[in-house]
Parts: C-alpha cells; structure tokens; sequence
C-alpha cells in the first residue's frame, strides 16, 4: 500500500449475500443469474442510492455498501427486505429469493475504491448470522440507530465472531413477518414457516410421519417422545426452536414411532427401532451428508447413527441429552425415582384432570408460564397414549451408549443446563467427555426444554448458529 492511497475512516458497513446461493446455482445457473440481476438493478440499486450509500463490490452472490451514516444503513436494509418481502410474497411472480444482512459500525482503511478491517469484516461476519430477510447489527450500531428507524431490535446476546478477538454483543430483526413488542394486539404475528408432512414405512411396516421446512442446506433433528408434527408449531414450547432451526436451513424432522402423527399401534418400540426410524427418513428425504440436532433422548440416537453412518454426519449438535438411561446410572435413588414415575404414567396420563400430567410438565420446565404448563399438558395428551408413554419411556429409561461414543468422529457441540431437573447436569459432561474433541457449553437454568423468554435462550441459539455456520 502506498501512503497516498491508503486512509481511515468510522463508517457504516452493510454485507449482504443470498440465501442458499450454491444450490440455486445448482438447479438453475441461468435463472438464478437472471433474477439476482434484476434485484440488484431494481431493487438494491435504488434503495442503496436513496440512503446516500456506496457499492464497495459486488459478489454475484452479495454486496459490500459503505454508509457515511448508520442510520441510512440500517433504513436501507430495511427497504431492501421489505421490498424482497413483497417481491418473494406474490404467488405469480419469481422464485423466492431471501438475503440475510450484517451492518457494523467501525474504523475501516480505504485503498482506492476498496474497504479493509475490522470494520469491514465484522459486518461480514455478521451477515453470515443474520436472519434470512432480516440483519444481524452490531451494538455499535443498535446504540445509533434505536428508536430511529422504525423498527424493534432483538437482543441477541454476545457472539462469538471467527477471528474477532472479544465476543460482540449484537441485535438482531427478523424482518417484515417478525412480532415485535411495539406491534398492536392481533398484529405482526409470526407466521409459521410452512412444512411440507410426508411418511414413509420403516423396515418392520411401522408407517413414520416427517416434515420438512424451510430453505437451505439440510439439518435433521433426531426423534423423541412426545412430538407433534403439527402441535409444535403452534405451541410455546416448541415454536421459537422450530422457527430458528428452519431459517437458515431446510429442518428435517419426524415423530417418533407410537407418538405424534406416526403409527401408534407398533409391535416394536426400542432404541434399534428409534435407530432405525431415524436411518428411514434420512433416506426417504434423500440426503446424502448433513448435521444432526437432538435433544434429550434424540442425543443418543444421534451418536449411535453419527458411528454407524461417518460419511453422512457433519456436525453433532447435542442438548439435554445422556448416555446412559435411569436404570443404567447406577443410582438406586434414580432408579426409584424412575420406577415410580413409570406407574404414575401408567395409570394417569390418560386422565381429564391435568394434575398428573402437570407433575410432569413441573418436571420438565420448571420456570414456565402458566400458557407454556397449559400448553404442554396438552401435548402430552395428544401425541402419545398412556401405553405407549410406558413403552417409549421404559425404553429410554434402559438405553447405554457409553461404548459407542469414542468412535464418533463428526465435530460435536453438547450443550446442558446447570440444574436440568430431568437429565442431570453431570450426564450432560459425561456425554462431551466421552466424545472425542467435543465442545460443552454449560447453560444456565433448570429447564430440560430450553424456553425463548429464559436468560439462557440467547446464548444457546448464538453457540448453535457458529458452529453449524462452521459447516458451510
């Protein structure tokens, strides 16, 4: 660099990119070419213009734009999303096509017509995170522009950024679909992404319910008891897990044998069954090599299709999960404590009075709200009958697959909360240490189903983000 070219300055920095580009490119180079053409020309072109910013480079794929304010910035982005929205929204019109944006606030070196540091590659970074049709902004932004531009900021927590020495707090908006605490009752209400429901029929005849949602790159969700293919959507339990996992991938999921939309009345109801469940819808979906997400009992599913299918696992991501059930542990206290809760389902899951099935959602998630108790109380009674929560729960209760796990090879991240009243915090450790190189991520709470409206909800969804976006 020579002196006289070369100078610094603060500016507001936008990254934008396109939403599953490679595999667009895939199924249709021409088109895909065609219609980006056309958005940068009608649509970010003109919203860039209105907001005083300058195209650093274009990238086929996305766009480096430097703002002299942040304010204009983030009022592009909005524009621009907002206008994809409506664009993307019209049943007659093209393919959808999604961008998520990053915007930072920072010193940046300018060389000519080009953009360099910190600057630049934190708001980089940051669109690799970003919301598909929203942005992901860093505090320096979000200090500059609350209040100012029409629109409500979620606190995402800090992240951690590759490269980027210090964790960054950052604010995150999910675009126009998105409910925000400004809106009036009844509106801005997310919409729910929708899914496609399928079945296909695993090796014994029993018929297994799966659904797929969203777009992007694949992400399978291991299988476990009381689900509900449909409920879940609309419950708040499960919804905000859901609506993350499908917004930058395509979510892959299925109810467990003798639960949910999946056959109830099945001969075999067994870990090889679970095992083999899971083995019956990746193939139905047609997938080759993805990462793999479970939780609670869907962990040790997930280890033991992660050994015995390497070249299909990525990426292992485990939450609340064990390695050995109840009655594996040793523990004669547990034990008991298992039996017993084994007759209480027996003779009272099935009842109209809830107060049964709300000592069991008290178990669960301790420190909900009187909606997400209802709510549960009710998804207990409509995915699985008292038999067949026997059943599945005697089966959990009896699994081990400690000599499994040194021979996983995939990257995993296990995650646990500190005071999980149904799976303790050391199974938790246990698990990522008997997996080689795993990484475990201590979370605060009591709850076993990680609920949106708790402190650790944050810090989980940032540690899952990095590490599948390590996978692209």
């Amino acid at each position: 660099m020579s002196e006289s070219s070369v100078t610094r300055r603060l500016a507001a920095i936008l990254a934008a990119d396109v939403v599953g580009y490679s595999r667009m490119m895939g199924a249709d180079e021409t088109g895909t070419m065609a219609a980006l053409r056309a958005i940068w020309r009608d649509r970010f072109d003109p919203a860039v213009a209105e907001h005083a910013g300058r195209v650093v480079k274009m990238m086929g794929d996305g766009a480096l734009v430097e703002f002299a304010s942040v304010v204009d910035a983030v009022a592009c982005a909005v524009d621009f999303q907002n206008a994809m929205a409506e664009r993307n929204a019209d049943p007659s019109g093209e393919t959808p096509i999604e961008f998520r944006i990053g915007i930072n606030l920072g010193d940046i070196i300018i060389e000519d017509d080009d953009i360099f540091g910190d600057g630049v590659n934190i708001a980089a970074r940051l669109e690799r995170q970003a919301p598909n049709g929203g942005l992901l902004a860093s505090d320096s932004v979000y200090n500059q522009v609350a209040g100012k531009v029409g629109i409500t900021f979620i606190d995402a927590g800090e992240i951690d950024l590759k490269n980027i020495d210090k964790p960054l707090r950052v604010w995150r908006w999910d675009g126009v679909t998105a409910a925000t605490p400004a809106a009036e009752p009844g509106a801005g209400k997310t919409i729910p992404v929708a899914q496609d429901i399928r079945f296909c029929i695993a090796p014994d005849g029993t018929q297994i319910a799966y659904a797929t949602a969203g777009n992007g790159p694949p992400l399978v969700r291991s299988p476990h008891w009381m689900s509900h293919l449909e409920f879940d959507w609309e419950s708040p339990i499960w919804r905000h897990l859901l609506q993350e996992l499908s917004r930058d991938h395509m979510l892959v999921r299925f109810d467990q044998r003798a639960n949910g939309l999946s056959d109830w009345d099945t001969e075999e109801v067994s870990f090889d069954a679970f095992l083999a469940d899971l083995e019956t819808v990746v193939d139905a979906v047609g997938l080759e090599r993805f990462p793999l997400f479970g939780v609670s009992q869907g962990c040790a599913i997930s280890a033991a299709y992660a050994v015995r299918h390497p070249e299909r696992v990525s990426r292992l991501v485990l939450y609340g999960g064990y390695t050995r059930g109840s009655l594996q542990r040793g523990n004669p206290e547990e034990a008991e404590q298992a039996e017993a809760m084994l007759t209480l389902i027996k003779h009272g899951w099935g009842q109209d009075n809830p107060a049964f099935r709300q000592l069991f959602t008290s178990s669960f998630v301790p420190g909900g709200t009187q909606e997400q108790w209802d709510w549960f109380n009710e998804l207990q009674k409509i995915s699985v009958s008292p038999e067949n929560a026997v059943r599945i729960r005697e089966a959990n209760l009896n699994v081990d697959v400690s000599d499994l796990l040194g021979q996983v090879t995939a990257p995993t991240l296990v995650l646990h909360c500190r005071d999980d009243g149904i799976v303790p915090f050391d199974e938790g450790r246990r698990l990522a240490a008997m997996i080689p190189n795993a990484r475990f991520v201590p979370l605060e709470g009591a709850n076993h189903l990680i609920l949106e409206d708790e402190p650790a909800w944050p810090r989980f969804l940032n540690e899952v983000r990095n590490f599948l976006a390590e996978d692209e």
